[in-house]
């Protein structure tokens, strides 16, 4: 009961947004993923916007490295092969394929540069999600317990994600572009796991503790976005829960 009540309390945060209580009523957290890269000289100034958003109420805000820069001279230590094949997944949905770090999508829709402050406060106004769906959890004998609610009407379908985040994270880089400075980073995606099928009907699945807590993770985020023809898309819902 404490966890759940932790889980909904971070939820109602990250749902709270600026505007007439019936628009914060109808409309979903804004999740914002960075695909960022160690050895990526332009990252840092986006790494640095990240951390301020994931203190912004109504915003759910993520780190995630990608590998494919690590033949540059500096193996990244906290890239997952998953985060870039998460980033191509989306490219392909928009159709442009266009891969780059750093690389922000908001609410699995709309990509815009990293660094670019004005563009990603832009696509932030313009992604609400109205109608969101509800998402829960809980932790019970060594397992996270997701609830997931129905469609509230409308026609759509996904796939149910749950992500092991860590914090902060602060990282000496001795090689590569970076090499001599030390970035801090917020909100690093240290495991991600598709949890299930959601055909817009209430469902509730279970996942292993052990392995979301892996990595310094102590933090759980659930998102159930669109996954037509097993392609990754908009976010529908999603919640954000402390591990400890």
């Amino acid at each position: 009961m404490i966890e759940r009540l932790r889980f909904l309390l971070a939820l109602i945060a990250a749902t709270t947004i600026s505007g007439p209580p019936a628009a914060i009523a109808a409309e979903g957290p804004r999740v914002v993923e960075l695909f960022t890269s160690q050895g990526c000289s332009s990252c840092p100034p986006a790494d640095t916007f990240i951390g301020q958003l994931a203190d912004r109420p109504g915003v759910i805000a993520l780190s995630l490295a990608v590998d494919y820069w690590d033949y540059l001279g500096w193996k990244d230590t906290l890239a997952l092969p998953a985060h870039a094949a998460r980033q191509r997944a989306y490219a392909e949905t928009r159709g442009d394929r266009r891969l780059f770090t750093p690389q922000v999508v908001v609410n699995g829709r709309e990509s815009v540069p990293g660094q670019d402050r004005a563009a990603i406060e832009r696509a932030l106004q313009a992604a609400r999600i109205h109608t969101p769906v509800p998402v829960s959890a809980a932790v019970k004998d060594g397992q996270i317990k997701v609830s997931v609610g129905g469609s509230n009407g409308v026609a759509r379908s996904g796939e149910v994600w749950v992500l092991g985040v860590q914090r902060t994270a602060a990282v000496e880089i001795s090689r590569g572009e970076n090499a001599g400075h030390t970035v801090a980073y917020r909100n690093v995606v240290r495991h991600i796991r598709r949890l299930a099928a959601w055909t817009g009907q209430p469902i509730e699945v279970a996942a292993d503790l052990s392995a979301l807590t892996a990595n310094e993770c102590d933090l759980l985020v659930v998102l159930v976005q669109d996954a037509a023809e097993g392609r990754l898309g908009p976010v529908f819902g999603a919640g954000i829960m402390p591990l400890r």
